[in-house]
C-alpha cells in the first residue's frame, strides 16, 4: 500500500476530495497510489493538503526512539545557555552529539544552524567595527545589532524545540551542511 493511500484513507478522504484540497489531478493521485513517487510541486501540494511532512509521503520519515528524542531535545537546548559566547553554542551540542553517538540528520542540522549563526555573529561584529572605525558611525543603535542577533538565535532554538516535540523535525532549517 502506498504512503499516500494510507494517509488519505486515515484522513477519510476520497481522491476527489484530495484533488479539491491540493489541485493535483485525480489521475495523478491514482498513479502515485499505484506506486509512482511524487516529486516537486506535486509532493509539496499533497503534503500541504494532507498536513504531513513531505518525507512522510515518500517514506523517508525517520523513526525516532524515545531515547533519541531525549538526546535530540538536549542537543537543541544545550546551545541556548551559550548563545552569548558563540564558540560554546557550537562546541557543547557537538560534544553531546559525539559522546552520545547521536548522528541523525536532525542532530547534524541543529549543530549546522549554530555554526551558521556563529559565523553571522562574527560578520556582524566585524561590520560594526568597520563602521565605527572607518566611517566614524557611532550610536546606541549599533548596540542593538548583537542583542537582536541573540534574540533571533534564542527564537530559532525555542521554535525548533517546539517543532521537535510536535513533529520530530525542525521548523527553521538550513538546506546545506557544514559538518
Amino acid at each position: 500500500m502506498s504512503r499516500l493511500l494510507a494517509i488519505r484513507q486515515q484522513q477519510n478522504l476520497t481522491q476527489e476530495e484530495l484533488y479539491e484540497r491540493s489541485g493535483i489531478s485525480v489521475r495523478t493521485i491514482q498513479r502515485i497510489e499505484a506506486g509512482t513517487q511524487p516529486q516537486g510541486y506535486t509532493l509539496k501540494a499533497l503534503a500541504k493538503a494532507l498536513n504531513v511532512p513531505e518525507g512522510e509521503l515518500i517514506g523517508r520519515q525517520e523513526t525516532i526512539t524515545a531515547e533519541q528524542m531525549k538526546w535530540l531535545k538536549l542537543i537543541n537546548f544545550s546551545a541556548l545557555p551559550f548563545i552569548i559566547f558563540p564558540p560554546l553554542n557550537i562546541v557543547v551540542p557537538l560534544l553531546i552529539m559525539f559522546v552520545k553517538k547521536q548522528f541523525s540528520p536532525i542532530t547534524k542540522k541543529i549543530v549546522n544552524i549554530q555554526i551558521v549563526w556563529s559565523l553571522i555573529a562574527g560578520i556582524l561584529i566585524l561590520v560594526i567595527m568597520i563602521l565605527n572605525d572607518l566611517f566614524g558611525i557611532r550610536g546606541n543603535y549599533m548596540k542593538l545589532v548583537p542583542v537582536v542577533w541573540l534574540l533571533v538565535n534564542a527564537f530559532i532554538i525555542l521554535r525548533n524545540a517546539a517543532e521537535i516535540v510536535k513533529n520530530k523535525t525542525l521548523c527553521i532549517d538550513i538546506k546545506f551542511s557544514l559538518i
